[in-house]
């Protein structure tokens, strides 16, 4: 946990996304964060080596990392949160540089791909409850020299997106239409997991 982080927090989030916490914090949750040590990109291989279609390989990131904290922290319930691009089937990661994000981008300049959000829900090392949003991307098309130029100007930021974009900065100006939860698209189905803590008495309505 960090230094700001209450001491007995409504959830602990099993990650290192700033955005994820703030979105929990401006919604009135007292959380605390302790990203999950997983080998996330060997399991993403694993995952793949077994078939796993894009939404159960969002499914089985966010249930490893909810269930690997909630492991070390009984009582407590844990958010663990994943997100994954399905382009055609086939499943886009973060960029690891910026030739790959402009390689990624030109892939899907003037078509529609699909984000997968996934959240899991775990007590005491166990899944009490999980939640996929999908939301469907319609990209714009775009030239060459625009793709480079957006990537070279934004890449410090988006060498940590999925898909080398960010919906929320200048990424927006790459798509034509959006169909879905905003939230979601930041990487977190944030009203099913706030109307889930109500139903359930976490939260008071």
């Amino acid at each position: 946990m960090t230094e700001t982080d209450p001491t007995d927090p409504d959830l602990i989030v099993a990650s290192a996304s700033a955005i994820r916490a703030t979105l929990l914090r401006n919604a009135g949750l007292a959380i605390a964060v302790q990203p999950a040590p997983i080998d996330e990109p060997a399991l993403r291989r694993a995952l793949e080596a077994e078939g796993a279609s894009p939404r159960d390989t969002a499914d089985a990131l966010a249930e490893a990392k909810a269930i690997r904290v909630s492991a070390k922290r009984p009582g407590a319930l844990v958010l663990g949160c994943d997100q994954v691009l399905d382009h055609d089937g086939a499943v886009l990661a973060k960029p690891e540089d910026p030739d790959e994000a402009i390689a990624q981008l030109t892939a899907m300049s003037g078509r529609t791909h699909r984000l997968l959000s996934a959240a899991v829900l775990a007590e005491d090392g166990a899944p009490k409850w999980r939640h996929v949003s999908t939301v469907r991307m319609h990209m714009a098309p775009r030239s060459p020299e625009w793709i480079a130029g957006y990537v070279e100007r934004n890449w410090d930021s988006i060498r940590h997106a999925v898909g080398a974009y960010k919906l929320e900065e200048e990424g927006v100006r790459l798509f034509s239409r959006v169909e879905g939860d905003y939230f979601a698209i930041l990487g977190l189905p944030l009203l099913e997991v706030l109307n889930h803590l109500t139903l359930t008495g976490r939260l008071t309505s």
